[in-house]
This record gives structure tokens, sequence and C-alpha cells, in this order.
């Protein structure tokens, strides 16, 4: 049977855009991961080493969104990859990378891109 691991509201500054500003000021964006898998093992061993551990996770994370893009989808591809190669076992990956306050010359809270990977 499988499971879904929420990893949710990984909150990071980063620099990803097509404008030079954002480079040199960047952003805020969140980062919410979605694991399904048959967590079984772990549950009933009770062991770390059987589960996706929230530290690694976080940190695979931090790394991505530390090299700067020009596009959102293309650190959230880099993201679920990256979680997919150090978590093989892991039957589906689900990436929502969210830019606050995105520059468009006018009023918009927020632009999404929700990565999936089987």
């Amino acid at each position: 049977m499988m499971q879904e691991l929420f990893i949710e509201d990984i909150r990071l500054h980063a620099y990803h855009g097509c404008l030079e500003e954002e480079g040199r000021i960047g952003g805020k964006y969140r980062i919410d991961i979605k694991a399904l898998a048959d967590f079984d093992a772990c549950a009933d061993a009770d062991d770390l080493t059987k589960t996706v551990d929230y530290v690694v996770v976080y940190d695979l994370v931090k790394e991505e969104m530390a090299v700067r893009s020009k596009l959102i989808e293309t650190v959230a591809k880099r993201i679920a990859l990256k979680l997919q190669a150090h978590y093989a076992w892991v039957s589906e990956w689900e990436v929502s990378l969210i830019k606050f306050n995105p520059p468009v010359g006018g009023s918009l809270g927020q632009s999404r891109i929700v990565w999936k990977l089987k």
C-alpha cells in the first residue's frame, strides 16, 4: 500500500528570474514536497534510515535553490530529479515551487509550478 509524505513550507530567499534585478536582489520562495511510496517498512521498524529524511530533503532543496535559473520550472525539475536520484525507491515526487511577488509591473501575489516526477 502506498502512503503520501508531505514536507511543506520550506521558505528560502533565492535569485531566480529573467531580470537582472532579480539576480541582485532575489526574492522569497516556498517549496512543498510530496513523496508517494510504501512507508510500511519504516513505520514497522520505527527506523529513520528506511524513510525520507526531512533534513536531507531540506538540504537538497536548499542546494538546488542556490543555483540561479531564469525559470522556476527549471528549478522545480532539478529539485525533483535530485530527490529521485537520492531516494530511488520513492514511486513519485511532487515539487510545488512558489515565487512570491514576481515583478510584473502590477499586483501579482505569487506564481507557482507543480512538477510531478514518476
